[in-house]
């Protein structure tokens, strides 16, 4: 029975509950503390399999979790073979994956020595390949999340994310780098242990809380990609201004300006835009990763680069360009020249393309990217630009 019966219902994801009975005599009541006697001899009335289904939402959350580079590891009290048709209805395992599926009596007993102490040279053995952990206690839970963030397996630490709803979770969750509780069917304790309360106890908040967190670092890279480029061009410009004429051609109300006007409703635009999806497309930012990536410094520099050589252009010989008296060599606080008004106008207008430019920090290509479509914040925010200027 347990074969046919019970083992077949938990490889279906059910949970089993047998019913039996077994008559005493009234007259001499049994020894109920004798409790092997007591269920012995039972005859069996049926087996219930109590399923509680996958919502809809959760396969598709997961996978996108898999793309952004998160592991799924599923740690429950159900029995092993539950928990593995759980784990393969939400697509945490695959039948072609090489991953561990095991319980928490056979989890004990490979971390542990022959003292039954945990070594996390053992542990490490486990955890990579370890995708579900049944018939597991809180004390399990809590040694798995440990051993992942002190090992050294991988070149760099790993950031661990728990969910938990009881009281036991307590200390995993306090435990994790980020710790989720559920709102709805969490404990105060869990409440209190944890850093995100998941008010609507939904999986799928999880991977919102992923790409909203993506985004801030991107809005927050953007802007840097902004404004940097914005002042290597204006220093070079005030500086070379200053020691070949004599004079900025840059000056300070205008750089005032451009604090003022173009950095405020840059920053607005750029940190107000709305996260997408194809943030979870790419891999985790690394803890020790530097804030200015390679390709960021490449926009900065090429940017700044064709933004000099314009500027410089224009400074050296707009005024044959264009037909106009020179703004070189007047005195100091001379009024302002048709010549540096130009080169000021054309100055603004490269930094509202290259507010555009500061939306890719990427290395995104062609007008085809999520990049190009503009927000209603930014689309604002040039047309401020332009009627500020």
């Amino acid at each position: 029975m347990v074969k046919d019966v019970i083992e077949n219902m938990a490889g279906n994801g059910l949970r089993t509950i047998a019913l039996a009975y077994r008559d005493f005599p009234a007259d001499s009541p049994p020894d109920w503390e004798q409790e092997n006697s007591v269920v012995s001899n039972l005859t069996c009335v049926g087996i219930t399999g109590i399923e509680d289904p996958v919502r809809p939402e959760v396969p598709d959350a997961i996978i996108k979790c898999q793309r952004a580079g998160i592991t799924v590891r599923m740690v429950t009290g159900d029995n092993v073979n539950t928990a593995r048709s759980i784990a393969a209805k939400c697509g945490i395992i695959n039948p072609q994956d090489d991953i561990l599926v095991m319980d928490g009596k056979e989890f004990n007993r490979r971390i542990r020595n022959s003292k039954g102490e945990i070594e996390q040279s053992r542990l490490d053995a486990v955890w990579p390949k370890l995708r579900v952990l049944a018939r597991s206690s809180p004390t399990d839970k809590h040694t798995l999340v440990k051993g992942i963030i002190d090992s050294t397996v991988t070149p760099v630490r790993e950031v661990v994310a728990v969910t938990g709803d009881g009281t036991n979770d307590g200390p995993a969750l306090k435990k994790a780098d980020v710790g989720f509780a559920m709102g709805i069917a969490g404990t105060d304790v869990a409440k209190e242990a944890s850093d995100i309360i998941l008010t609507d106890d939904n999986f799928t908040s999880i991977v919102k809380a992923v790409k909203w967190g993506r985004n801030v670092y991107d809005s927050i890279a953007k802007f840097l990609q902004f404004q940097l480029t914005v002042n290597v061009v204006a220093v070079i410009v005030a500086f070379l201004g200053a020691c070949i004429l004599k004079d900025s051609p840059l000056k300070a109300v205008q750089m005032l300006w451009v604090n003022l006007i173009m950095d405020t409703l840059a920053s607005l635009a750029l940190a107000t835009e709305q996260p997408t999806d194809a943030l979870l497309l790419r891999k985790p930012y690394g803890r020790n990763k530097a804030l200015i990536s390679r390709t960021m410094m490449k926009n900065i520099l090429g940017h700044a680069f064709y933004q000099l050589i314009v500027i410089f252009v224009l400074l050296f010989a707009g005024d044959v360009l264009f037909d106009i008296d020179s703004g070189r060599g007047l005195s100091l606080h001379s009024t302002p020249t048709q010549h540096f008004t130009i080169v000021f106008n054309v100055f603004v207008l490269m930094q509202i393309f290259n507010e555009i430019n500061a939306r890719r920090i990427h290395g995104e290509r062609g007008m085809s990217s999520t990049a190009s479509s503009p927000t209603p914040s930014f689309a604002a925010s040039s047309s401020g630009h332009s009627s500020c200027r």
